[in-house]
């Protein structure tokens, strides 16, 4: 529990106590259900019994993102703790109540497309053998006006704690009265979710004419007396309640007390479906997997963007849906996609996708379709503007953390922040969504692919070309993974020119350690020798050795003496000659002398190496440039001085060894 924050304890559920808590490193907003365990045997159980819940992929099923068992010394108890995502649209239960306060029925056709999506979540479910157990109105959380999601699922090793639940039970009569009769007695089926969904829709369809306590007891009556349901039923009809046709049909088949005889989750879509009230729903065709045949959506396919587009939405909840319309916007041609798009298109499309963040095949589709709309936007005109929402940011974040071992939708991911990045300061936005700490993970877990670490670097630099107020302290940490990767590609161009765009930038905010400062100096001077002739590169390195220079005199040394036998000044004098038209390069390698000669023991190695005549004409060449000329002098200057320095001044002077580094805290 230490990495996340309480916010709020809510009312205790039938299992435990839920908690809306923040979690401290991305202020993600979760529910924690606390559910105390009798013994460790039983925690471990319950657990084991839980984790593949983590690996289902439904659009309408809120699973669990984490699970861990932590013992309490306040009350000497062990406590299994299951995370779950926090909504703020409000669950089935909410809408109830409100229609309830004023006597209205629920909208028929709202309540088609939630059911839809409920009947969906639950035939997934069962077809894996997987049984809710747990299943009412509040464990149905809204994520926006269509679109909801089943939560809370629970396990045979929970549900089966009978003290725990009686106890529970006792503190709230509410809390059982959706559940089967057979449930009572701990015995869970498929059919049992049937009984639950069967009094969800009960509740539904009554809500214009039962308050809470009349709806409850009516859930607790009819498994004793099954004959309590006809007289309700014959009310719907004579009250004209919306689908009462359909379901004074169905129900008596999903609240039949004998589970065997209850319709299962295949026969309760069959027997919708074929309702006239939901045939002419716009939902209709939601209604079952086996509804939307793969040649009826490539028919509703054929036409153009916004023919696409109004099937994306119409079929948002349906993944399969959702691939077909992806294949099919990756296959247009730019005239026909439209580019570029408008900010509000994209995120439109982005909060379709968010529903399906779980299936890789999906996320892998949209980052392919986000890279070409943006990037040709970008190729077609370098001043379009990007959007910077947060929507695109959160749905790529989402989905690395969801898919931690897709390389490909790293690569993908990273390319597209950089691309994002490219015109505006995003900087802040990804350190908030813990970008740097994932770099870290990703730079450390794949240093053996070329490309993932190519795409992290080069968001990095991106990143950090405008950072200004930034935590340090990730970055400190990236800076030793950059000097790894670099040190494992030491013949890879790309690789070179990004890494050490990244060291200078991580060099200038300070998030070198001294001790890393040998190594950096080495990856530098190695990446000059190699790669000369990438301007870009030369000018980074020279402001990086220029910006290490500055603080430390080990860092100075070790530039005018590479290695034993061979000066640095010698590579930086080649350098000058491949670039001497070039002002740039010439200025950063003034700066970068300058920084030398500001250490008295550097100066006879600039003068042996004939740095004092490289500069008088560096500085006649260049006299229109004030700031070339301000380093050039700096340097003449230093050497002057320490030429016309006495003999005694020079015996007091240390020997031009090393001394132990200085480090300035100005950068």
């Amino acid at each position: 529990m230490e990495k996340y924050q309480i916010l709020q304890v809510l009312s205790p559920g039938a299992l435990g106590v839920n908690l809306v808590v923040k979690e401290t490193e991305t202020d993600t907003k979760y529910v924690i259900k606390e559910v105390e365990c009798i013994d460790e045997h039983h925690a471990n159980e319950a657990l084991e019994e839980l984790m593949p819940l983590l690996k289902l992929q439904h659009p309408n099923i809120s699973l669990y993102h984490e699970m861990f068992i932590m013992w309490n010394n306040e009350i000497s108890s062990l406590f299994l703790c299951l995370v779950m995502d926090y909504t703020i649209q409000g669950t089935f239960q909410n809408i109830m109540e409100s229609k309830r306060k004023i006597k209205e029925s629920i909208d028929p056709e709202w309540m088609h497309t939630m059911l839809s999506q409920v009947l969906d979540a639950i035939e997934y479910l069962h077809h894996l053998n997987i049984i809710h157990r747990n299943l009412k109105p509040s464990n149905i959380a809204l994520i926006n006006d269509n679109y909801c999601k089943v939560q809370d699922l629970s396990s045979q090793a929970l549900m089966t704690h009978e003290a725990k639940w009686n106890v529970r039970a006792e503190e709230d009569p509410c809390q059982k009265s959706w559940m089967a009769p057979e449930t009572l007695k701990f015995s869970f089926t498929c059919k049992s979710d049937i009984w639950s969904l069967g009094c969800i829709i009960l509740d539904m369809a009554t809500c214009s004419f039962l308050n809470d306590t009349e709806a409850m007891h009516l859930r607790k009556a009819i498994r004793h007396h099954p004959g309590s349901l006809k007289p309700i039923l014959k009310t719907m009809e004579e009250k004209q309640v919306p689908g009462a046709e359909i379901f004074c049909l169905l129900l008596p088949f999903m609240l039949h007390m004998n589970p065997s005889d209850r319709l299962a989750i295949k026969d309760v879509i069959q027997f919708t479906f074929m309702s006239t009230s939901f045939r002419n729903s716009c939902v209709a065709l939601n209604m079952h997997r086996q509804a939307v045949p793969i040649f009826i959506t490539d028919v509703l396919l054929e036409g153009n963007l916004a023919n696409v587009l109004d099937v994306m939405q119409n079929f948002s909840t349906r993944p399969e849906v959702q691939l077909r319309v992806l294949n099919k916007l990756l296959t247009m041609t730019e005239k026909e996609l439209g580019l570029p798009w408008p900010t509000e298109l994209l995120e439109e499309v982005i909060s379709i996708m968010r529903q399906h963040e779980r299936i890789l095949d999906i996320v892998l589709s949209t980052c392919s379709l986000l890279l070409r709309v943006l990037g040709q936007a970008l190729a077609q005109d370098s001043e379009a503007e990007i959007p910077r929402g947060r929507s695109i940011i959160s749905f790529l974040m989402n989905s690395l953390r969801r898919h931690p071992d897709s390389e490909k939708l790293i690569i993908m991911a990273y390319n597209l922040f950089t691309i994002i990045s490219s015109q505006g300061l995003l900087s802040e936005e990804l350190e908030e969504e813990g970008l740097f700490q994932l770099a870290q993970d990703h730079l450390d877990r794949f240093q053996e692919d070329r490309d993932v670490c190519l795409a992290v670097l080069s968001l990095l630099w991106s990143l950090l070309i405008d950072a200004t107020n930034v935590d340090k302290e990730p970055l400190k940490k990236l800076s030793v993974m950059v000097t790894w990767v670099l040190a494992m590609y030491p013949e890879d161009i790309e690789i070179a020119e990004a890494g050490c765009a990244v060291l200078w930038l991580l060099s200038l905010l300070g998030c070198i350690k001294e001790t890393q400062f040998e190594q950096v100096v080495e990856l530098f001077l190695r990446s000059l020798q190699l790669y000369h002739g990438r301007v870009l590169l030369v000018n980074n390195v020279c402001r990086g050795l220029a910006s290490l220079a500055k603080v430390s005199e080990l860092v100075a040394f070790r530039v005018a003496v590479l290695e034993e036998g061979s000066s640095g000044l010698y590579l930086l004098q080649d350098i000058y000659q491949f670039y001497k038209d070039d002002p740039e390069v010439v200025e950063n390698l003034c700066m970068l002398l300058a920084h030398l000669a500001s250490y008295k023991e550097i100066l006879p190695e600039l003068e042996s190496a004939g740095i004092k005549d490289l500069v008088h004409v560096i500085r006649g060449r260049f006299t229109s440039s004030l700031e070339l000329i301000s380093y050039a002098d700096t340097v003449l200057q230093a050497l002057e001085a320490a030429a016309h320095s006495t003999p005694q001044e020079k015996q007091l002077e240390p020997a031009s060894e090393p001394k132990a580094p200085k480090v300035s805290s100005q950068h």
